[in-house]
């Protein structure tokens, strides 16, 4: 039984993943490409093939449509693209194993970029599992998918530019805004400024949030700041939200939909089940991949590129993606050192210009701190219904890690694998053990990273299909 081979395996056909198969291909090497998604595009660009045709596209902004361009060339480039093909597991080497239409196999490579981008934090509070409350990125997924406006207005909570850029693309789609609840606290622009003057060289992007901003205003949008605790009530769906902001001032109002965003983590489950180091980012509040200049992990010829590199945004995810192929081609031979080193000049380039915004976003937008520490009676392991109080119980009993409270309680068990828990656990413990929360670590990745059913395992004892 043999598996197809490929010089270069990318998981993930986002911005990141399209530039590097285009390079990759463009210096010869055997590319494929898997992705999750039924498209090219990631969630930036998601569905863009689609919309580029139809005037929704005009209502979902410039950056959106740079988009149409790069899928385009990645159609075009020679990678071999494998659509809606989960991945559930790699062993290094590479052997990579995959679920597609139903079916499990696995592909051979020589080097693998992990371009698998970020996830919208995880925001644990009360009433959070409640029919009606979505995070902001699973409505755009729709307002750019299905062209999907809810029926009724809207409330949003949150802080950072992506609550920013869905209202004006829900107003421009005619779609309606109950309030915003900003949740940035107080202070934080006075302490983002003195990062001001190196994301001048972004100035664009300043603009463009500002006149987001305007936009709401004009529209008469509700904005109730420096919000700090939020409750979500009802019988059987969300009927009210409670909150409380930072001078103590509470308040009640009626809701139908409530859309929460806290920022982006990157991913970061397979480099860990590959046991790749990673170093907590203090700036975004997460764990990062430790990375060389080309984006090289600490496993040799395993790269990752895009968001999952850090939070960087489309325009940061293209040069690491590019960057990634160059050392790759190079690696296996299809490009001399002094042509990669010339070329990754331009792109690291490229690179500092697209993050020099980043630390004042990160300074302005951090999330605040009651993101993770949630009431007791909040659940935070969904899959498997352990609450904040039973984290904070075994805590103090001993001197548990995360993987021995997954253990005793099962937090982390179920399907998401602790992707909608894992920063909040470790949160809870670090507090309940006066420890930082970058020494108390993050669950031990396994095997498999995705569910896979015992049928599409039984189609790995059939012949490999041909490359």
């Amino acid at each position: 039984m043999t598996a197809p081979h490929t010089d270069l395996l990318i998981v993930g056909a986002g911005p990141a993943g399209m530039a590097a198969a285009v390079t990759a291909c463009s210096h010869g090497l055997s590319v494929r490409v898997v992705d999750d998604q039924p498209a090219p595009g990631g969630q930036i660009w998601r569905a863009i093939e689609t919309v580029a045709s139809t005037p929704r596209l005009a209502r979902l902004g410039q950056a959106y449509r740079a988009g149409a361009d790069r899928a385009r060339a990645f159609r075009s480039c020679g990678a071999v693209y494998e659509p809606q093909s989960e991945l559930w597991q790699i062993e290094p080497g590479f052997r990579a194993f995959l679920t597609r239409d139903g079916q499990a196999r696995s592909v051979t490579a020589d080097a693998v970029i992990l371009a698998t981008g970020a996830q919208e934090r995880p925001v644990p509070f009360p009433g959070w599992t409640l029919p009606g409350v979505l995070t902001v990125g699973a409505a755009q997924i729709l307002l750019k998918t299905a062209s999907t406006v809810p029926e009724r207005p809207v409330w949003i909570a949150g802080c950072g530019p992506l609550p920013l850029l869905y209202m004006t693309q829900l107003l421009a789609a005619g779609g309606q805004i109950a309030g915003f609840l900003d949740t940035t606290p107080r202070g934080r622009a006075s302490a983002a400024l003195r990062h001001l003057p190196a994301g001048l060289r972004r100035a664009g992007e300043l603009a463009k949030g500002l006149a987001w901003s305007l936009a709401l205003r004009r529209a008469g949008i509700p904005i109730i700041r420096h919000v700090t605790d939020l409750r979500a009530e009802g019988d059987g769906r969300v009927e009210r939200l409670r909150y409380r902001t930072e001078d103590g001032r509470e308040g009640e109002v009626t809701a139908e939909v409530l859309l929460v965003h806290e920022g982006l983590v990157p991913s970061i489950h397979v480099p860990l089940a590959l046991g790749c180091t990673v170093e907590w980012h203090p700036a975004q509040h997460c764990y990062v991949p430790l990375l060389d200049g080309w984006g090289e992990t600490s496993q040799a010829n395993l790269f990752v590129a895009g968001d999952g590199a850090g939070i960087g945004g489309a325009e940061a995810a293209e040069p690491r993606g590019r960057l990634a192929a160059l050392r790759v081609a190079t690696r296996l031979g299809k490009l001399d050192a002094v042509r990669a080193e010339r070329a990754a000049k331009t792109e690291r380039a490229a690179l500092a210009r697209a993050l020099a915004l980043r630390p004042f976003l990160d300074t302005l937008y951090g999330p605040r701190a009651q993101v993770f520490a949630p009431a007791d009676e909040t659940l935070v392991c969904r899959c498997e219904e352990v609450t904040a109080g039973a984290l904070r119980a075994r805590a103090v009993e001993g001197r548990p890690g995360p993987n021995q409270l997954k253990a005793f309680t099962r937090a982390g068990m179920g399907p998401c694998q602790g992707r909608q828990c894992g920063y909040t656990m470790a949160h809870i413990v670090a507090a309940a053990q006066n420890r930082k929360v970058e020494e108390v670590g993050f669950f031990r990745i396994r095997p498999p990273l995705k569910p896979v059913t015992l049928g599409e395992l039984a189609c790995l004892d059939q012949r490999e299909p041909a490359a």
